[in-house]
């Protein structure tokens, strides 16, 4: 007579554990982490923005701010990422790289890499020696279309950044004409594009680009620079970077476009929210709106969002405020 007693008990129990285990499940929260960019809305004056003035949404839904803290003192990596089919006329601006990596921070370390057959091809380490890291500087050797395509060549470096430092800001600067020779035509849905914005979501990337025309006459072509340019502002967006164009043509000069980037890096935040879960972890959408008339605010589109244990695998930064 005891055991449909015990029976019940145990089902009971089951039946128990089992709504437990489902409210936790539906109140389940996900976490993310970006690197937003925050500027002052008039050049030349300084801006500290509260966590009280954000409002974010994650995959529409509205998520809570956990962490806001200034980057300014964090570990930065940057990696120039180089087309090899770029023209050689990119040597006029060796003197502006150079400068900038000479100028780099303490707290920086650099290095060049190639775009060559889907790949990114390096040749030193990061370093915080500019000496060491301009050892890799050369004039662009490759046939037209040698990187096969860089949206290849991002993907590639996503998946290998040279570094295991979780604590370092992840910066990389594109310089390329963007052309994808697989969709030539400007396609806002390329799968290429969409895969290296993914990838490089999925590392913490932060991508910038400058453009560049390349070898060949198909880089001559009107359609090919707009569909390029359009292609590496979609990369840039998406991971809260910034493009640099100067029209159609090759740029003067790199040396404004290294300013601007001196001041990101200087005004860069790291963002850390929980937002309701979708579902498995992957990369949502991410909206930022900043209350502050005095600043204005460059977050990237998408984010990595996921259980905490991988979040902080998949994102370089350290969590914990100044």
């Amino acid at each position: 007579m005891k055991k449909p007693s015990n029976i019940v008990c145990f089902v009971a129990g089951a039946l128990l554990l089992a709504a437990t285990a489902f409210a936790q499940n539906g109140d389940a929260t996900a976490q993310g982490r970006a690197v937003v960019t925050v500027l002052p809305a008039q050049a030349g004056s300084s801006v500290i923005v509260p966590a009280t003035a954000l409002a974010v949404k994650v995959g529409g839904k509205q998520a809570s701010v956990t962490v806001w803290t200034p980057l300014k003192s964090r570990p930065v990596e940057l990696v120039f990422l180089i087309d090899s089919g770029a023209r050689s006329s990119l040597g006029t601006q060796f003197g502006a790289i150079s400068n900038f990596a000479r100028e780099m921070p303490a707290n920086m370390k650099m290095t060049i890499a190639y775009m060559e057959n889907g790949q990114a091809v390096f040749t030193e380490p990061l370093s915080s020696n500019p000496a060491v890291v301009l050892q890799a500087l050369r004039m662009p050797a490759g046939p037209p279309g040698i990187s096969a395509s860089p949206y290849f060549c991002l993907s590639n470096l996503a998946k290998n950044w040279p570094s295991h430092d979780r604590t370092a800001r992840r910066e990389v600067v594109m310089i390329t004409d963007g052309v994808d020779p697989y969709y030539v035509r400007y396609n806002p849905e390329d799968p290429y594009v969409e895969s290296a914005i993914h990838d490089s979501v999925r590392a913490g990337l932060v991508i910038y680009s400058i453009y560049w025309r390349s070898e060949g006459l198909l880089g001559r072509s009107g359609y090919a620079t707009f569909a390029g340019q359009n292609l590496l502002n979609e990369v840039t967006q998406a991971t809260g970077g910034n493009s640099y164009w100067q029209g159609y043509g090759n740029p003067v000069d790199f040396e404004p476009y290294f300013k601007d980037l001196r001041h990101r890096l200087e005004g860069q935040y790291e963002l850390s929210f929980a937002a309701p879960r979708n579902g498995k972890a992957g990369v949502e959408r991410l909206q930022m709106h900043l209350n502050a008339t005095s600043a204005k605010v460059d977050a990237p589109q998408q984010v990595y969002v996921g259980p905490a244990e991988e979040t902080l695998e998949a994102h370089p930064i350290e969590r914990g405020a100044e």
